[in-house]
């Protein structure tokens, strides 16, 4: 049984253009990486060079997204911009695999800056804006949600009562360890160091050591430690 020979011999030329599409964009091969590239060159809003888009990558509205030089966006990694919104990522950055960028509203953005490392599994969203600096790196299973949830009137379905939302800055130089959950409300000062598992649901100071659910500031780094 030839099925899906015969289903590809009846398609029109549209749709075989959209399979091939699937196949080139799901495809690990270097060729297919090669091709990837040279699509989404003529589709961002900016590209740099030697970028790399790996395999199964989702990328919506790239006109409104831009990437710096040496660029990594790793297999299975999805870029949302929304209408009104922008994505924008620094020079020497990875987004490693099935890392989750969206804007969310309009009037969002997501910028992170130069020599930033994203890890596996991470999900930043952009509401009213998330500005990362040089040098951050997040671990794996990172998620940044900069919104909270009302839930004052027990009357009221929560899903009807909005909430509160800012943007979220974190600072140059800064590490996120594994699993942490950052909220409204959590800007992460430059230099700090947030432990693995840790909430962090209100601003962190420069150069601190914070971990826990809340995160709380347990040191501060100190030159010579």
């Amino acid at each position: 049984m030839k099925f899906f020979t015969e289903a590809y011999e009846n398609m029109s030329d549209e749709d075989r253009e959209s399979f091939y599409c699937t196949v080139f964009m799901n495809d690990p091969s270097e060729y297919a990486e090669r091709k990837r590239v040279e699509y989404y060159r003529t589709k961002l809003a900016a590209m740099g060079e030697n970028v790399r888009i790996g395999a199964g990558v989702k990328i919506e509205n790239p006109e409104l997204i831009r990437l710096g030089n040496n660029v990594t966006v790793s297999d299975g990694a999805t870029l949302i911009a929304r209408k009104g919104t922008s994505i924008e990522i620094g020079n020497n950055t990875r987004l490693n695999d099935r890392v989750y960028l969206d804007t969310e509203c309009e009037g969002g953005y997501i910028r992170i800056e130069n020599d930033c490392y994203i890890g596996t599994g991470t999900t930043l969203f952009g509401h009213k804006g998330l500005e990362i600096g040089d040098h951050v790196l997040m671990a794996q299973s990172i998620t940044l949600t900069p919104y909270s949830h009302i839930f004052s009137d027990p009357d009221a379905n929560i899903i009807t009562q909005g909430g509160n939302c800012k943007k979220v800055v974190i600072g140059r130089d800064v590490y996120v360890g594994m699993g942490v959950c950052i909220m409204y409300s959590g800007d992460i000062g430059e230099g700090s160091v947030i432990g693995a598992g840790s909430v962090v649901v209100k601003p962190i100071p420069p150069y601190s050591v914070a971990v826990g659910c809340p995160a709380k500031v347990i040191k501060k780094r100190e030159k010579g430690e």
